[in-house]
């Protein structure tokens, strides 16, 4: 599973693992009774405190899209649906929005945005996001 956080979002880290993770299980990318990884190691991998990971988790969990199981582990729950607030369209424009300004505020041209887009799908299509091209 890719996710990652940018640390000078505006948008608080543990926001951006419970939209990526909303996101992953709205697509489908994670099916009903999918592992997750476990905190530690979500915590792990993205650099961030248990407790960061521990409570995107609890909020996903209130919501109805993960449960937690003794003998299991963290999975995505049989009947998660994600409420449109946080439907992939809805979470994506929230992303998009973002990168959008970022742009503007840099100065970056329309087709210099498009640009980095395309090649970011390319990477992930290819299965390496955050090795090549960089």
């Amino acid at each position: 599973m890719l996710l990652s956080v940018d640390p000078d979002d505006p948008v608080p880290v543990h926001e951006q693992v419970e939209q990526q993770l909303r996101l992953v299980i709205a697509s489908g990318a994670l099916a009903a009774g999918s592992l997750l990884p476990t905190i530690r190691q979500l915590a792990s991998d993205l650099g961030l405190a248990k407790g960061t990971v521990s409570g995107a988790y609890e909020s996903l969990a209130r919501e109805g899209l993960i449960e937690a199981n003794r003998r299991r582990g963290t999975v995505v729950a049989r009947r998660a649906t994600v409420r449109s607030s946080g439907s992939v369209r809805a979470v994506l424009a929230g992303h998009a929005m973002r990168l959008a300004l970022a742009a503007a505020q840099a100065g970056a041209s329309p087709e210099l945005l498009h640009s980095l887009v395309d090649e970011a799908l390319e990477r992930v299509e290819a299965g390496h996001p955050y090795g090549a091209g960089r």
